[in-house]
């Protein structure tokens, strides 16, 4: 009776169900440039860890080598963000972020009615701003990356510096 008891239990031992722990892996990498700032004269380039299926953190850098063209010469910006989409972070996503930044503000005089300039003062800032944005991120089955974003922020600290900034683009990348 012993030996049936044992071999019993040593049977059911053998087909009794164990639960695994199945780990779920995924690109968790992202690179991106801004194609639209591209087209303007400026780069932006981004990186992107991807936390969770649905968040993001990320940090962006933007610089202008003609300082003519833009106000605002260099942005390095970190941000958060949330997506609502069905595939792991893509889809919809809504981003808090803040950026430091440098740049230039002109003051122009004019000294007759003809328009013609007479002085030209170029204050420099930097200012640190905070600001959220939405958009919206689709994946290639390959790992391409095209995103549309938008968002709007406020500088918080210089006088010299715009009271309100944008941030936006096209990007394109890659997610590995």
């Amino acid at each position: 009776m012993k030996k049936i008891l044992v071999l019993l239990a040593l049977g059911f031992s053998m087909t009794g169900i164990a639960q695994e722990n199945e780990a779920i892996s995924f690109k968790k990498n992202e690179l991106k440039g801004n194609a639209l700032f591209l087209v303007l004269g400026a780069v932006e380039a981004t990186y992107e860890r991807i936390i969770t299926n649905d968040s993001g953190l990320g940090i962006s850098l933007f610089f202008v080598s003609n300082e003519d063209d833009f106000d605002t010469n260099f942005i390095l910006s970190p941000y958060y963000r949330a997506y609502f989409g069905k595939k792991q972070a893509a889809g919809f996503f809504v981003e808090g972020f803040s950026s430091i930044s440098t740049g230039v503000e002109n003051k122009i005089y004019y000294s007759d009615s003809n328009g013609n300039v007479d002085n030209i003062d170029k204050d420099r800032y930097t200012d640190l701003a905070l600001g959220f944005g939405i958009g919206s991120k689709w994946i290639h089955k390959r790992g391409f990356v095209f995103e549309i974003n938008a968002g709007i922020g406020r500088n918080l600290f210089s006088d010299n510096s715009p009271e309100v900034i944008g941030r936006g683009g096209i990007t394109l990348g890659y997610r590995f």
